[in-house]
């Protein structure tokens, strides 16, 4: 499959994630390649009409203020690359390299950012040749765009730095050789626009937020097979009640709930509990046998997924306008004939969303915490043995060491939901003045998820458990499905295993398809 780029079609997060993970090559189409051209050429005669223009005929940065002739302008364009090329830390996956390059292909091809024609061929040409440029993972500050990681995957493009070709670590100019592609020259602006916008945050945040609506559409699921196993009441799911809250998301998670567990023979009807408790009246008080009605963690499952499931739609919108835009300084739009000077490579709008993502997960672990807490324990189960161990308990310990692990990436994930949008430094001799640290707000929620995932195995492992306990052919059809597909995975744990590579197998899938496919 062939991933072509017009000026008419939006491209999605799916798309990009597709790409990436299927190296699929990428091209644009005839509309595209003439506006770039415009662009360029728009930027060439602002040039000869010897207008000052940034990154043109000027430096950058801090030493803004300095003229720089064009008779120099690639040596300026070069040297920038090399000097904002100051990331540190273990390299990106290829996937993620390749996602970032996409996504700035996308900026360059809507035909605004004046770069050269041959250059971005070029470009597309390293994409498509399955040449990963070595990107370390720290070190952006997420304004005046992502300059570290891609000045790595620049520097490469002119030869220089290393990439990933063939399975081997190869000098770029090495890599660029094997492929049959000759290095980039650079004329003014160009270093300019390869670096110079927010797709190091926006691609590794296509990764994330395929792979976090992917993981909350299983977990809807695993949250009907929860309610099963811990014996909730069905009654709270009720979409007639929930018009009464008119929240989008609320009633979604309601919803389906109602629908996914209407065949369900182990959630139980509220009017059964409510003539057991009933019968139990009497003349004094006394406790009753059941309680009419769950705690939180079951019956408040739509009020609580429900800001999750509008969350990630909302961060998902804001990538994919990002994605879609130009976001590099100065712009040259053809149509009008204009360089502007600009702010579109801060990256305050995908930042926040990053934040905002972080904190629809850590809530979703939370809820899956406290679930997996009434499964293990006797006290709060509705009957279930302590920590899942109905054989020779004592004994055996069951279940009860995946709560230590549950427990401290819970904390772990929640002492780090500080919002990194609000956490600017100043810097460049105060030209940067205000940043937005996009790219770690994105890479923090590519590790939040990560914890995310293996909490929420967890709670599919021990919903299993339970449902055998209690008896698997009560399940509704829907849950019954994710049961099977979990035992395909996990047996019925009658002696004490090890888990962990039981748990990161559910990890892994509940993230690759929803519902684990």
């Amino acid at each position: 499959m062939t991933y072509t780029l017009s000026l008419d079609r939006r491209v999605r997060l799916a798309e990009v994630e597709s790409a990436a993970a299927a190296a699929a090559p990428v091209t644009v189409d005839d509309a595209v390649r003439t506006r770039v051209q415009r662009s360029r050429r728009t930027l060439e005669k602002f040039v000869a009409d010897e207008r000052v223009i940034y990154g043109v005929n000027t430096s950058m940065g801090g030493f803004v203020n300095w003229l720089i002739p064009v008779t120099l302008a690639r040596p300026l364009q070069e040297n920038l690359l090399n000097a904002v090329a100051t990331n540190v830390g273990n390299h990106l996956d290829d996937a993620t390299v390749r996602a970032i390059m996409m996504s700035r292909i996308v900026s360059l091809a809507r035909g605004n950012s004046a770069i050269s024609l041959a250059n971005l061929d070029k470009l597309i040409a390293v994409l498509n040749a399955g040449i990963v440029p070595c990107v370390p993972e720290k070190g952006s500050l997420g304004t005046s765009g992502d300059l570290g990681p891609l000045a790595a995957i620049a520097l490469v493009c002119i030869g220089q730095w290393r990439a990933r070709f063939d399975g081997e670590v190869l000098p770029g100019a090495e890599a660029l050789r094997r492929a049959g592609i000759e290095p980039m020259e650079l004329s003014f602006k160009e270093g300019l626009a390869l670096i110079n916008g927010t797709s190091g945050m926006v691609g590794l945040g296509c990764l994330t937020v395929e792979r976090a609506r992917r993981l909350l559409q299983s977990y809807l699921l695993v949250s009907a097979l929860s309610v099963e196993a811990l014996g909730g009441k069905l009654k709270p799911f009720d979409p007639r009640v929930h018009r009464l809250k008119p929240h989008a998301g609320q009633q979604v998670v309601a919803e389906f709930l109602w629908k996914t567990l209407a065949d369900s023979r182990l959630a139980v009807d509220e009017l059964d509990t409510e003539h057991l408790l009933s019968h139990e009246m009497g003349e004094h008080a006394k406790a009753g046998s059941q309680s009419i009605e769950d705690a939180y963690s079951v019956r408040c499952t739509p009020q609580i997924l429900g800001p999750v499931v509008d969350s990630i739609a909302d961060v998902q919108r804001v990538v994919e306008d990002e994605l879609n835009s130009s976001n590099d300084n100065p712009l040259v739009d053809p149509d009008e004939a204009e360089v502007f000077h600009n702010g579109h490579f801060h990256g305050q709008y995908v930042s926040m969303a990053m934040d905002h993502l972080v904190i629809a997960l850590t809530t979703l672990m939370n809820l899956s915490n406290r679930r997996i807490d009434r499964f293990l324990d006797p006290s709060n189960s509705n009957g279930l043995p302590a920590f899942l161990c109905r054989e020779d308990p004592g004994l055996r310990l069951g279940l009860m060491g995946g709560q230590f692990m549950t427990a401290s990436l819970t904390a772990e994930t929640r002492a780090t939901a500080m919002p990194m949008s609000i956490q600017s430094l100043s810097s460049t001799a105060d030209f940067q003045d205000i940043v937005s640290f996009g790219f770690v707000a994105a890479r923090r929620a590519r590790d939040v998820l990560d914890n995310v995932a293996h909490v929420v195995a967890f709670e599919l492992l021990c919903a299993c458990q339970a449902a055998d306990i209690r008896g698997p052919e009560g399940l509704s059809a829907a849950t019954r499905r994710l049961y099977e597909q979990t035992r395909e995975v996990v047996p019925y744990l009658d002696r004490d295993v090890t888990i962990t590579d039981y748990v990161e197998t559910l990890a892994r899938r509940l993230v690759a398809q929803p519902g684990l496919g």
